[in-house]
């Protein structure tokens, strides 16, 4: 998908979603202290940093570390139903307004990923731009194993067309993919 078409996908898709949005916002903040927007720095295409959005759905004050690394306890109760619906990406439109991210492609990883940044780097990945979702996503590999996650993006990268990226997206959302993959270990584990 051109990224000006999905530039327009996602102003046409922001603009009616504010209001659910909105109503997000207002869930996280009554469900936990702290802000309902999260900000993190991520690597994107180039290996340039940018700020992604999400709606917070842990507990302030959880370490920034991967996903598979953060225990179950550190999400809150809305996390849970946002994380499973992936309602908690819905603030990363903006970066797709802002020229960060796409719809599909490889999941941005954090600065401090170092193995993943580069085995990805090695691979080409960092030609294109991070995606909300991913092949990696909906084939249930997470950053918890760099190498595989990154053979998984370098295939995205040669299978990649309008069609593919819609394939994805679709996947994205069936009931096998809205789990959720944080670690299953306890806090103090």
């Amino acid at each position: 998908m051109s990224h000006l078409f999905q530039r327009i996908v996602a102003a046409g898709l922001l603009i009616p979603g504010a209001p659910l949005i909105g109503l997000l916002v207002l869930w996280v903040r009554f469900d936990s202290p702290g802000g309902a927007i999260f900000s993190q720095p991520r690597v994107g295409k180039g290996k340039r940093e940018f700020r992604c959005l999400k709606l917070r759905t842990m507990k302030t004050g959880t370490a920034q570390r991967g996903t598979h690394e953060v225990s179950r306890s550190a999400v809150t109760r809305a996390g849970k139903i946002m994380r499973a619906s992936k309602l908690d990406e819905l603030p990363q439109l903006w970066n797709i307004l802002r020229g960060e991210m796409n719809f599909v492609g490889p999941r941005p990883c954090l600065p401090s990923q170092e193995e993943l940044i580069q085995e990805r780097d090695a691979r080409g990945v960092y030609s294109v731009l991070p995606g909300i979702t991913g092949l990696a996503q909906v084939s249930g590999i997470d950053m918890s194993d760099p190498v595989r996650l990154a053979d998984c993006d370098a295939e995205y990268l040669r299978q990649r067309s309008f069609w593919f990226d819609l394939k994805l997206l679709m996947r994205t959302f069936s009931p096998i993919s809205l789990q959720d993959r944080v670690s299953g270990k306890e806090q103090g584990s």
